[in-house]
């Protein structure tokens, strides 16, 4: 899960993950009467689809105090073909990690990789040394890729190819920007710095409680939730530079 911010001026872009064993409370719904819970259970009790989205949204509501102009559902089998379509990206591996689903070592280094190569990548969490927060930040510098190669291909100038990407995008997300034109919200990222790009892992621990893996959040995440909703991320950021990345 990710909260994308692009505060006002549109000159930074702040992509912060939600890691999927945090600890929260997730409100009742038809068929689920709320509690405590891992956040990515949110989507399940909700029953999936746009319901669990909707779910989830007012999960990270309570938690953040954010109100959210728009949410994607991103399906992983589309955005494996709108790579293959982009002719692969550039991805940086900084710790060497064998995956767990089809056995291929990734040693360090930069390299082209197509789509199910970079998917298996991102997907892995075990033996890399911050677990799930390693596999959080590969899957932002993998978005931050896509976004380059999309800049890269000059896309206008090729009308196919410029249509396949279209479809398989569209393929690929289940969009619902809450009355606000989409053609706002990619205008936001259209208009970025190529270095502009920053994650944010969410200050949290992991922690085991009655013998089941958790994530929690430390010093009630730092402030970071509080400089969200208030435009401050830039300064949260400067002064926070243990959990920010610059993509």
């Amino acid at each position: 899960m990710l909260i994308v911010h692009v505060p006002a001026g549109m000159r930074q872009a702040y992509l912060v993950s939600i890691p999927r064993d945090l600890l929260v409370a997730i409100p009742a719904a038809p068929g689920y009467g709320g509690g405590q819970d891992k956040i990515n259970a949110a989507y399940e009790h909700g029953g999936g689809g746009e319901a669990g989205a909707r779910l989830l949204s007012a999960t990270l509501t309570r938690l953040t105090g954010l109100r959210f102009d728009g949410a994607a559902l991103v399906d992983f089998s589309g955005f494996r073909q709108v790579i293959d379509l982009l002719g692969g990206i550039r991805m940086c591996v900084d710790t060497p990690v064998r995956s767990i689903h089809t056995k291929t070592q990734f040693d360090p280094g930069c390299r082209q990789m197509d789509g199910a190569t970079t998917l298996d990548y991102v997907r892995q969490r075990y033996d890399l040394p911050g677990g799930d927060y390693d596999r959080q930040r590969h899957q932002q510098q993998m978005i931050r890729a896509v976004l380059d190669r999309a800049g890269e291909t000059h896309l206008r100038n090729d009308p196919v190819r410029l249509d396949k990407v279209l479809r398989a995008v569209g393929g690929a997300l289940t969009v619902d920007t809450n009355g606000v034109p989409v053609e706002d919200l990619l205008m936001a990222f259209r208009t970025l710095p190529a270095d502009a790009l920053q994650g944010v892992r969410l200050p949290s621990v992991p922690q085991t409680i009655d013998q089941v893996s958790y994530v929690v959040l430390e010093n009630g995440g730092d402030g970071v939730f509080a400089a969200l909703r208030s435009a401050r991320m830039p300064d949260w950021a400067a002064t926070n530079p243990r959990w920010v990345t610059r993509l």
